[in-house]
């Protein structure tokens, strides 16, 4: 199991302690690009797919929005291997 799937199986099973660096890592690994603005939001862009807004709200970020982000990566089937 690669790091990216550990933090993937850890963010699933308790998503109320992700911090916002650890999922703006996963998701950099995964091939998104970030697109920060002057805001307290950051954009995270995959070419061909819809972009994905988290706030930078540290040190944890919301369940809702790991949820959010979790339920994306199933939906377009993206894992490590699909870089």
């Amino acid at each position: 199991m690669s790091k990216t799937q550990k933090a993937l199986a850890r963010f699933r099973q308790n998503p109320k302690n992700v911090r916002y660096d650890e999922l703006e890592s996963l998701l950099l690994k995964l091939g998104f690009v970030i697109r920060q603005g002057t805001g307290s939001h950051s954009v995270f862009i995959l070419r061909g797919k819809p972009p994905l807004t988290i706030p930078k709200r540290k040190p944890f970020v919301s369940e809702v929005y790991v949820k959010l982000v979790l339920k994306f990566l199933d939906e377009i089937g993206l894992d490590e291997d699909d870089r």
